[in-house]
């Protein structure tokens, strides 16, 4: 399965050089993460009550080429590692009208407890089944 998050980088995204400031790509990979666990169908915070939540515990970034103020920029995200207790999601960024590639992340999260901050050892089977059934 892909996500696809469409996001147009604003003033406040840029830095002082007028390029995409590096940690505003860490908020849209957040955005699109969430998109994509919606679009599986399940709710953050119906996960979050029932005692699960997704921290990103691993980040690598490649900025390729620098986005600007007033692109429009597209996320395209997808799980390409499943293992009991994490997920590690890809996240490439294109400028939308030329296809450029601007940054390419793999980020890895992991299924905690909220209450006990402790990661499970096995996340719960439903998640664990939609996460690979997903990732293909």
């Amino acid at each position: 399965m892909e996500y696809i998050q469409e996001i147009k980088v604003l003033y406040g995204d840029t830095d002082s050089y007028g390029v995409v400031w590096h940690g505003a790509y860490t908020k849209w990979f957040e955005a699109a993460r969430a998109g994509f666990v919606e679009k599986m169908g399940f709710d953050l915070a119906e996960l979050e009550a029932g005692k699960v939540l997704f921290p990103v515990t691993e980040m690598n970034i490649r900025y390729k080429s620098s986005a600007k103020v007033h692109e429009i920029i597209l996320i395209k995200s997808c799980i390409i590692e499943v293992k009991p207790f994490c997920v590690m999601f890809e996240h490439n960024v294109y400028e939308k009208s030329t296809g450029i590639l601007r940054v390419s992340a793999h980020i890895n999260i992991a299924a905690i407890n909220p209450e006990t901050g402790k990661i499970y050892r096995r996340m719960p089977e439903n998640l664990l089944e939609n996460f690979e059934k997903a990732m293909k």
